[in-house]
């Protein structure tokens, strides 16, 4: 029985499923954006995400414990200057799974996923930076035109 085991081992044993996982990271570090099966990109998400969040902290320890998972030096160096750059100011939540669709073959349920801060469609070509000072709630323009009213009714 499996119970509280919580991890979905995608009919694989253990070292075929690092294996995979591996390959999966290293191509979503290298293409931003890969199209793969649901279970897998959730699955991809749980593994990616915590490399991603060592990264911000350019160390040779952090470079070591991410390079002992990807076994992958152009990858690695990816992942170092360009992605831990970009997500410096992200708390977490660097990828983003979309579901698309169907496979034609054997209907298994196909997503799409991204690390979030490279899809310039989302991001309106703002880095993170910039996006995250120019964001602003109803609540915050709302307080704003109120401030603004009482200001004119003075």
């Amino acid at each position: 029985m499996r119970h509280g085991d919580k991890i979905n081992n995608l009919g694989r044993k253990t070292a075929h499923r690092h294996a995979l996982m591996s390959n999966l990271a290293i191509a979503l570090i290298t293409n931003k954006r890969i199209f793969t099966t649901l279970a897998k990109a959730k699955a991809l998400r749980t593994y990616v995400e915590p490399m991603i969040t060592k990264s911000k902290e350019d160390t040779t320890h952090s470079r070591r414990v991410v390079f002992a998972d990807l076994r992958s030096k152009e990858a690695v160096t990816e992942l170092f200057k360009t992605i831990a750059v970009k997500v410096a100011e992200r708390k977490g939540g660097y990828t983003r799974i979309i579901k698309t669709g169907n496979r034609q073959g054997d209907a298994a349920e196909m997503a799409m996923i991204e690390l979030v801060d490279f899809n310039e469609i989302y991001t309106n070509g703002k880095g993170s930076a910039e996006g995250a000072k120019a964001k602003t709630t109803r609540r915050s323009r709302a307080k704003k035109a109120d401030g603004k009213t009482e200001a004119k009714a003075e």
